[in-house]
């Protein structure tokens, strides 16, 4: 039943996305996107307390809605490990992102955004065989969040830049697809 309603969230977003991307006018182009990036997440991320920083995996596909305004699809994913068990999260949701270019008169090789993404983490818990005390008695994450971001793109190319994006859970470098 969770697998269903992960499949059904993912192709309503993309459903939505997608839709909200065809009609997109004649002004500056963000979407068409895949952000590709890595990243340290941990004391707080994208889904609750995890208590120390672990690398995490990132990619998101954005599509242009308005404007200077995109949505992106993502998937996220870090591991750790406890003294008694091993934790892994894995946070769906879309993020949207509105850019501030024409503000800041940026130039062609600059994209500067704030944004926000909602979502829930799919969580998975193993325990050390062996172990003998209250499964319930450690600091579980929240499985809905919302976080803040503020990023930075640099165009290498046309087709490729570098990007960093900062956020109230998990920030990021990486690479952008165009």
């Amino acid at each position: 039943m969770r697998k269903l309603k992960l499949t059904l969230f993912l192709l309503f977003v993309i459903g939505l996305t997608s839709a909200f991307a065809q009609g997109r006018g004649n002004y500056e182009k963000y979407g068409r996107t895949l952000n590709l990036g890595l990243g340290i997440g941990g004391y707080a991320g994208y889904y609750g307390y995890v208590g120390t920083l672990v690398p995490v995996i990132h990619a998101n596909y954005e599509f242009d809605v308005a404007p200077s305004f995109t949505l992106a699809p993502f998937i996220t994913f870090y591991s750790h490990r406890h003294n008694d068990y091993r934790e892994t999260v894995v946070p769906i949701g879309v993020k949207g992102s509105y850019y501030f270019d024409r503000i800041f008169m940026a130039g062609p090789k600059w994209d500067f955004y704030l944004g926000a993404s909602l979502g829930f983490a799919l969580r998975s818990t193993q325990w050390n065989s062996g172990f003998t005390g209250n499964r319930d008695n450690y600091k579980m994450g929240r499985p809905l969040f919302l976080d803040l971001h503020l990023g930075a793109e640099y165009h290498i190319t046309n087709k490729l830049g570098i990007f960093l994006d900062l956020t109230s859970g998990v920030s990021t470098i990486g690479l952008a697809f165009h």
